[in-house]
């Protein structure tokens, strides 16, 4: 049998598929131990704290090695799956890696007319083709010994005095707390210590406080199963991913920026006749014409009306932000979770190019495929939660921004119209805004106009 140097493995980590992100969870492999794979293929499917993003191999080879199975959330940096580049005899078998993990390896030639990506290294020139799965699936977790080796910077054997094996939250919890790592004994998968057992040695430090479940910077960092499972009378559901993410986020945003919430409630009927006639226009043919397509023209007027809405807080400098463009948030609910994925320069769209780009995203998010850079830089974000029935409510901002504007359900209601009750369409508005940067007046400005432009849609004319 062919051997295989030392140099002709390439160990494939996990990328920072987003801006500051530090873990992944493995939703799905699309390779095995043993398949060829070329440049470019994708070869698994992660989940990010921000979306679902497929990963490209960036070499020719054989898989040796898939080092964690589905479902396993991995650190950014952690290799992957190992492969033998192109032109080296396969192993019989999968078998442990034996080149230091901790040292970085030689810097690799970039392909001429490659360009660097989110994901990856870069794409091939062709297209993308995932390879189906030969049998029943496989996967093939690494053992406890290669992972900490892995983690340890030694190959083969754990080292004399191993380093404690924790994801960076837990570590951060037992230097909180005062635990020596060195002293516990893990109860994870593969010897990993959880935040469980940091607790357990340090519930005897009575003097010392535990730290404050909103300050953890991430979700328990034990793994845990992809379903939720039953206790008794009592069904545990593991939060991670974009749900981990959307919790954080919301905590972090309602105790830092003092929120205000006001309401408007408004007649709807000449805008419901104007979507029935512009979905008759033959420039919005094949386009997703509704009343959030209105919704969200009217609130980019009333920002250009009143430009200092559109802004965020700066704390450490101590200044307000103004921009002078509009990144359009659109909350979206997904099987995966709440996701706000933003239209970029959303206030130099025409309605048709608004209703096409609002179409995209909506399609993009219900298919899971939102890109991690959709979801960032937004300025304003409109949530419609009236698709659920309720009237209206009180949402919380999106970190980084000044507003946002909900929209309740659009119901037949008896209203004074022209001095007689009649049934007209009402539906009711709530935009919540950062009081820091935000006062009354100027909250009350947009809300307004955004009412009246509703109310009587020529007005996105007019004031456009």
């Amino acid at each position: 049998m062919t051997t295989m140097t030392e140099a002709s493995v390439r160990e494939f980590k996990m990328p920072d598929v987003g801006e500051g992100l530090t873990e992944a969870e493995i939703l799905k492999w699309y390779v095995q131990p043993g398949d060829t794979v070329t440049d470019g293929q994708v070869v698994c499917e992660v989940e990010t704290a921000k979306a679902a993003v497929e990963l490209p191999i960036p070499y020719d080879g054989v898989v040796r090695e898939l080092h964690f199975p589905e479902g396993t959330t991995v650190d950014v940096g952690t290799s992957i799956i190992a492969v033998a580049v192109a032109g080296a005899a396969a192993p019989e078998a999968p078998a442990e890696r034996t080149e230091p993990a901790a040292e970085e390896p030689a810097p690799e030639p970039k392909p001429e007319g490659r360009q660097p990506v989110l994901v990856g290294y870069g794409v091939a020139t062709s297209s993308t083709k995932r390879r189906p799965r030969k049998g029943p699936e496989v996967t093939v977790p690494a053992p406890a010994q290669a992972i900490q080796a892995e983690l340890n910077g030694h190959a083969g054997a754990v080292a004399e005095k191993p380093r404690p094996l924790a994801k960076p939250p837990v570590r951060k919890l037992a230097k909180d707390l005062g635990v020596d790592l060195a002293v516990i004994t893990p109860s994870g998968p593969d010897g990993i210590i959880t935040r469980e057992d940091v607790h357990a040695a340090a519930a005897p430090r009575t003097a010392e406080p535990a730290a404050p479940v909103a300050t953890a910077p991430a979700a328990p960092a034990a793994p845990a199963p992809a379903a939720s499972y039953d206790t008794g009378r009592e069904t545990r559901i593991p939060v991670k991913g974009v749900r981990k993410a959307t919790a954080a986020a919301m905590v972090g945003s309602a105790f830092t920026a003092p929120h205000v919430t006001e309401f408007v409630t408004v007649d709807v009927t000449r805008t419901l006749k104007l979507v029935e006639e512009l979905k008759q226009d033959k420039e919005m043919q094949g386009l997703r014409v509704n009343p959030l397509l209105l919704i969200a023209k009217a609130l980019l007027v009333a920002i250009k009306r009143n430009p200092e809405i559109n802004a965020s807080w700066d704390e450490a400098n101590q200044e307000i932000v103004l921009k002078h463009y509009v990144n359009l948030g659109i909350a979206a609910a997904t099987p995966r979770g709440l996701i706000v994925p933003n239209i970029k320069d959303a206030h130099d769209k025409t309605l048709p190019q608004l209703a096409e780009a609002l179409g995209e995203l909506v399609t993009t998010a219900r298919e899971g495929k939102t890109s991690p850079a959709a979801m960032q830089g937004g300025t304003v974000t409109i949530t419609n939660v009236g698709v659920f029935g309720v009237d209206t409510g009180t949402p919380i901002l999106n970190p980084g921004e000044s507003a946002i504007l909900a929209v309740g359900a659009i119901k037949l209601q008896p209203w004074v119209h022209k001095g007689k009750v009649k049934p007209r369409q009402v539906t009711t508005l709530a935009l919540s805004f950062d009081h820091r940067l935000v006062d009354g007046e100027l909250g009350s400005k947009v809300l307004a106009d955004v009412a009246a432009i509703l109310e009587q849609p020529k007005r996105l004319i007019t004031w456009a």
